[in-house]
Formats: structure tokens, sequence, C-alpha cells
């Protein structure tokens, strides 16, 4: 269950570091409520998961899960360009995270 919560509050990392970036600097309302909401809701399943999964692979999984979905994100908005490069050290992270979870 830890890991399950570990990865949910990956995605909302990803949420709150997208809404803040489009909150203009608590400028604009619905982006600064989102992330109000999905930070604590974030860092508090991160403290859960920490109970039963060990700190370092918990914060590194965690940041892995929340940088990649945000690089996506940014992509698929075409904030961010989709480069070779970009794309190989996503695939690198994702592939670090997944091997946390199998030596854990």
């Amino acid at each position: 269950m830890a890991w399950l919560i570990l990865v949910a509050s990956g995605f909302l990392e990803a949420v709150w570091a997208t809404a803040l970036g489009m909150s203009n600097g608590f400028r604009r309302w619905r982006p600064t409520v989102v992330f109000a909401v999905a930070m604590p809701a974030s860092l508090a399943g991160l403290a859960y998961a920490m109970t039963e999964v060990p700190t370092g692979t918990a914060y590194a999984v965690w940041v892995g899960i929340g940088a990649t979905l945000t690089v996506v994100w940014a992509i698929v908005t075409k904030k961010e360009a989709a480069t070779t490069a970009r794309v190989l050290l996503l695939c690198l992270l994702v592939g670090s995270v997944v091997g946390l979870k199998a030596v854990s």
C-alpha cells in the first residue's frame, strides 16, 4: 500500500509543480488553489510512504515520478521541446525509479 501511495504522491507532485508554474507568482487563483491542495496532499503521501519505504528510496521515487511527469506534460502542451536527448534522459530516469523499486 505504501508504494501505491508513493506513486500517487509522485503524480500529485507533478500536479502542484505544474500549477505553481501556471500561477504566475500566485497571481492566478485557479492554479494557486490547485497548488495549495496538491502540495500538502503530495507531502502527506510521501510522509506515509516513508513509514514503510526507506527514506532515500521513497524520496528518489517521489521526485523521479514528479519530475518525469512534469517534463512530459510540458512536452505534450508544447511548452518544452521533445529532443532526443531529453527523451532518452527521461527514459533513464524512469528506469532508475523502476530499478529502485526492484532492489528495495
